[in-house]
Formats: C-alpha cells, structure tokens, sequence
C-alpha cells in the first residue's frame, strides 16, 4: 500500500528499479523493472506494471498488465487486469491490492514508496549506524535532499570474518513528499536503485482512478459474502 495520503502535489513518473548481483565465478545477474506511477491533487494514486517483468519470472509468461488504484477519497482499492478488462474492488480500509507491486523491490531492493515521510532521524540510536548529508540538488528536475547512511555490520556478528558495510543513499524530495531516488550496496545481495524519471508534475486525469465502465467487476478471491 501506498504510505500516507498526500494532497495538493500532483505528478506521474517511471519508477525504474535495477539490480545487479555479482556471482561468485565472476558472473553478474541484472534485472530492471519499471512501473508507471500516477497521483492527483487529491491524493489518489495509481500504479501500472506487467507482472511478467517481475523478478524471477520468465519473459514469455502469461501473466498480464495490471494497474492498482488507491482512493482514499472515495474510500476504495481496485486491482485491474488491463487485458481481461477486469476489475477487483475493496474497501480502503482492508486489504489493499498491489502491496509490492510497482515498488520496484526484486532481489532485495529498494522500498521507496510514493508518499513515504521523510525517515529524519532514523537509526540514530545504533553506534554501527552512520548518517551523514548529502546536501540538496537537482535530481530528475525537481530539488531533492540526499542523505547516505552506513550501516557496519561487526566482525563475527553473523559469522562474517570482516566487518561488512551496506550503505544505502536517498534523494528526497520536499515537493513531492517522495524519494526520488534511493541507491543501496550490500556485498551479501549487491546493489540495486530505484528512481523516479519523467516526472511530470501536471494534474493527473480523474479517469485514471477509477474503472473503466466496460470493465466487469469480480469479487475478491478468497473473500466471503456477507449474509
């Protein structure tokens, strides 16, 4: 699910997801995924993925083109299947539909999510936890704070001979309420990123969020009807 409803900051980008793995014999396994993402003045949200660019699943799979709506305003989640031209429905109070999807986290990466607050402070109880500013830039056309955090993991503490240092660096941006960019290197599962491109930071249809009409509406798997 998307974080915490943000009004009056509009946008729609590509959420582009990469990740890179370095085998032991010198060889290196690189996967991206890219998600279309969507929001309104009114804080309503969606995200567009093909499932069959997910991590670890075959390009030629069958799994379709999906896209999940969060409306907080007309309190509803909806999960479309934009081949079958279907459409699922729950309450913005329940279980949400696309939990993950279109976050870009395969293979251990990011979880930057639109709407995510600012994480000020975090961590900094850990003596093995250091934070340090990046100061603000210009990332992806929009002014974007970064801050890069160094995590060491001691000598032994889960049987490592050495210490071991993931370092995780994000660009926040104040405007939109979001990261922009988070970049993450970890020696146990590589390095992986996560950025925003082609912001656009125009109102977004209304259309958007909602069914097409022509879409058939099914129940929920798994969830019973109330007598």
């Amino acid at each position: 699910m998307p974080g915490r409803v943000v009004k009056n900051a509009p946008f729609s980008a590509d959420i582009v997801t990469e990740t890179t793995q370095a085998l032991q014999d010198g060889n290196r396994i690189k996967q991206s995924n890219t998600v279309r993402f969507y929001r309104d003045s009114e804080g309503r949200t969606r995200r567009e993925l093909a499932l069959r660019n997910l991590n670890g699943l075959a390009p030629n799979s069958s799994l379709p083109q999906v896209a999940f709506i969060n409306d907080p305003v007309g309190g509803a989640n909806y999960a479309l299947d934009l081949e079958k031209r279907t459409s699922t429905r729950t309450g913005a109070g329940r279980g949400a539909f696309g939990r993950g999807a279109g976050e870009g986290r395969p293979g251990g990466a990011s979880r930057a999510l639109p709407g995510e607050t600012h994480p000020a402070g975090r961590g900094r109880t850990n003596p093995n936890l250091r934070t340090e500013s990046l100061g603000r830039q210009i990332v992806e056309g929009v002014q974007a704070d970064g801050t890069r955090t160094t995590l060491t993991i001691p000598a032994g503490e889960i049987g490592n001979e050495n210490p071991i240092q993931v370092v995780t660096e994000t660009w926040y941006s104040p405007e939109l309420q979001t990261y922009v960019l988070r970049k993450r290197s970890d020696p146990r599962s590589g390095d992986s990123s996560t950025r925003y491109t082609n912001i656009n930071r125009t109102e977004q249809a209304r259309i958007l969020f909602e069914p097409p009409a022509d879409f058939k509406l099914v129940e929920p798997r798994g969830m019973m009807r109330k007598q």
